[in-house]
C-alpha cells in the first residue's frame, strides 16, 4: 500500500527552514508563505482545516476560509450557533492548519478565540455578495432541516422581504479571531525529514523558536 506522503516530491533538497534566518515573529514568516501561496496559483490558498473541542475534549474540524490577519490573529467568519460556534462558546480554544501542498508546505496555529468586534462582522458582511448574505442569514447551520426545499422556501422568502434593500447582518453571525500561542512551520524533506519550526508566545509576547523533529 503506498503512503500519500510518498507522493511529496522529495527528488530535490527543500529549501530549509534555517533556525538562524528566521524573523523573530512567526507573522513576518506567515505573511511571504501565504503571498508565496498566492502566488502560486493554489486552489482555494485561504482554506484552513478549524479544529474544535467540546469541554469534555471531543473535537471535531472543517474547513473554513482565512477573512485576514494581522499581529492579533486569524480571522474566520461563522455562524455563532453552528456547532463550532457552540464548542467555542464552551471551550475558546482553537487549531488552524493550512496545506498548500503545491509548495509542500503546512502552518500550524494554535491559541485562544475571541469574537471580532460588531462593526468588524459588519463590515464583512456587508462586504459580501448579495446571495452569500441571504444564505447566512436563512442557514440555521448544523440543525436538522427537514428538506432542501424547506432551505430554498426560506431563501425565496427573505429575498422578497429585502428586494428593495440590503438585509443586515443577523446576530447570530459574525466573526472570530484565533489569537496565536504557537506557530508551527513545515518544509517537506527529502528523505521524508522535513523541516519544523515552531514558535511559541512567552508572557512578555516575545516568541521562542525551537526546531522539532519530522
Amino acid at each position: 500500500m503506498s503512503n500519500p506522503g510518498d507522493a511529496l516530491s522529495h527528488n530535490k533538497p527543500a529549501a530549509s527552514l534555517d533556525t538562524g534566518h528566521l524573523p523573530a515573529d512567526p507573522l513576518v514568516l506567515f505573511t511571504q508563505w501565504f503571498a508565496e501561496a498566492l502566488a502560486a496559483d493554489i486552489v482555494e490558498p485561504y482554506a484552513m482545516t478549524l479544529a474544535t473541542a467540546t469541554p469534555d475534549g471531543r473535537p471535531a474540524a472543517r474547513m473554513v476560509l482565512l477573512r485576514g490577519f494581522d499581529a492579533r490573529g486569524f480571522c474566520f467568519y461563522t455562524n455563532y450557533e453552528s456547532r463550532k460556534g457552540q464548542e467555542l462558546t464552551n471551550n475558546p480554544q482553537a487549531a488552524l492548519l493550512f496545506w498548500w501542498g503545491k509548495l509542500e508546505r503546512q502552518v500550524r496555529i494554535e491559541g485562544r478565540v475571541e469574537k471580532l468586534t460588531p462593526a468588524e462582522s459588519d463590515a464583512y458582511f456587508n462586504s459580501r455578495p448579495l446571495g452569500s448574505r441571504f444564505g447566512a442569514i436563512v442557514s440555521a447551520q448544523s440543525q436538522v432541516i427537514a428538506s432542501r426545499t424547506t432551505l430554498e422556501e426560506r431563501l425565496r422568502a427573505l429575498e422578497a422581504d429585502y428586494a428593495t434593500q440590503p438585509p443586515p447582518r443577523p446576530p447570530f453571525w459574525g466573526g472570530y479571531r484565533v489569537a496565536p500561542a504557537v506557530i508551527e512551520f513545515w518544509k517537506s524533506g527529502q528523505h521524508r525529514l522535513h523541516d519544523r519550526q515552531r514558535y511559541t508566545r512567552q508572557p512578555d509576547d516575545r516568541w521562542i523558536i525551537e526546531r522539532l523533529a519530522p
